[in-house]
């Protein structure tokens, strides 16, 4: 499977995240503690926000604790909102192409799981994909066309409905394909101002997915740990696996829900996806 992180709020180094932590994301590349492997060595990629209208991408198919460019980048690039994604691949080819976070105009998606049998379901799904959007798909990942569903769905008026919809229409397809257990995920996506995150499967038993308690109550429980005393209240992150061995810092996001990462309050609510609106024919 994968692993990943997103994190939003003060502006930070990319190597505070990636790099620092005791059980850091490339940590988890070599020694993944939750993960259905424990090694996530088929390429990395990284999404960040700064001056450019559109985020910043850099994604490779070398194993994230052995590529030395994004060691050297990840010390100079600081900013609000990081999404980075270690990749286990369990289908689709080891290419740059199918490395994670996808950029579509100022949005970014990655996804922890699967599209069961994606090759007896593939041709119907990418034929459900808008036909402006569908040029664009370069790769050969499930993700990536999980990503451009949810576009043609909606995902730039409305995340959770558009998400909620294409997972309806996988299960839908996958159901009509002999499909046991169509979908297995924890995605992640943004538009640079807000991060929802969501955990959810087929069979209610969805990988592992934590988000970190607010900081005013980290700074009181962990004055030790420096990054905690420069960051804002606001700031959050959402992982995979815990970062660091910290009494009362995660809390593990329910099944079958999403969360919103914002701006004041976040928040949290059930997920249930949608079913197509009308029948699919059987391909």
């Amino acid at each position: 499977m994968c692993r990943w992180l997103a994190y939003s709020g003060s502006p930070v180094s990319i190597e505070d995240l990636l790099y620092r932590p005791e059980h850091s994301l490339i940590d988890q590349s070599l020694h993944s503690r939750l993960g259905a492997e424990t090694t996530n060595g088929d390429g990395f990629g990284v999404g960040w926000y700064g001056e450019a209208d559109t985020p910043g991408v850099y994604r490779s198919i070398e194993p994230a604790w052995n590529d030395r460019n994004l060691r050297d980048l990840s010390a100079h690039i600081r900013s609000p909102l990081v999404f980075a994604h270690i990749r286990a691949a369990i289908g689709s080819a080891v290419q740059e192409t199918n490395c994670h976070p996808f950029r579509y105009g100022k949005w970014l998606f990655m996804h922890n799981g699967f599209i069961g049998d994606f090759q007896k379901v593939r041709r119907d799904l990418v034929l459900a994909i808008d036909p402006s959007l569908f040029p664009l798909l370069e790769g050969s990942a499930d993700t990536e066309v999980f990503f451009y569903l949810a576009l043609t769905l909606g995902l730039e008026d409305d995340p959770p409905a558009a998400v909620a919809k294409a997972v309806g229409l996988i299960e839908e397809v996958g159901q009509q394909h002999g499909v046991e257990h169509p979908v297995q995920m924890t995605v992640a996506t943004t538009d640079g101002e807000r991060v929802w995150a969501f955990r959810y499967s087929s069979e209610r038993d969805s990988r592992s997915l934590f988000f970190s308690t607010d900081v005013p109550t980290l700074q009181a429980l962990h004055p030790e740990v420096e990054i905690l005393s420069v960051i804002s209240e606001e700031s959050r992150l959402i992982v995979s696996e815990p970062l660091r061995d910290l009494p009362g810092a995660w809390n593990e996001v329910p099944e079958w829900s999403y969360g919103i990462v914002q701006e004041g309050q976040d928040e949290l609510h059930p997920f249930k996806p949608t079913a197509p609106a009308k029948p699919l024919p059987v391909a």
